[in-house]
């Protein structure tokens, strides 16, 4: 199933290992086992969850998305490591943040469809757990509860950024 057919992401050298009902109760392990992320989901909700999602592979150098792309997914870190780069005013990629295990990007995009804010680009081998926009709309179409309550966790990790980004801004402000 590594065919690019099946590959909602657009870049090749991701592999598919699985996906859907088929592979649902090896993500919904994974995704148990990705730390705090999903604490406030039971059992049965991760393995709804799971069944609308792939299981990627990714070897270093990948680029996941591109700065600028439209955002048609979000992903979960499983293992390896991720860096995360903005250009600067003269073009120059600067490295905005390092995600590792259990870590999640592409969210806002996933949401509200807007380009991408930065490029992520593999940094040690991956695997990601895959939620695309298209399955998360299914899923606000067949499972509202669980939708609200996947809208909830982003909104959670969101506000969290926003406030470690807030106090990096305030300690910036304070040493220029």
């Amino acid at each position: 199933m590594t065919s690019s057919n099946h590959n909602p992401l657009a870049f090749s050298s991701l592999e598919l290992l699985g996906a859907g009902e088929a592979y649902r109760d090896k993500i919904a392990t994974l995704l148990e086992s990705s730390g705090y992320l999903f604490r406030e989901f039971e059992w049965p909700q991760i393995q709804m969850l799971a069944g609308y999602m792939g299981l990627y592979r990714a070897p270093q150098g990948v680029t996941i998305f591109r700065e600028g792309d439209r955002g048609e997914y979000m992903c979960v870190l499983i293992e390896g490591e991720l860096e995360m780069y903005k250009e600067d005013s003269h073009g120059e990629r600067k490295v905005v943040a390092v995600m590792n295990h259990g870590k999640t990007m592409g969210e806002m995009a996933m949401v509200d469809g807007e380009p991408r804010s930065a490029t992520a680009v593999v940094s040690k081998a991956v695997l990601l757990v895959v939620l695309t926009r298209e399955k998360f709309l299914q899923i606000s179409l067949e499972k509202p509860a669980l939708a609200t309550k996947i809208l909830l966790l982003v909104a959670r990790m969101l506000s969290q950024r926003l406030r470690h980004t807030s106090g990096e801004l305030v300690d910036y402000i304070e040493t220029h």
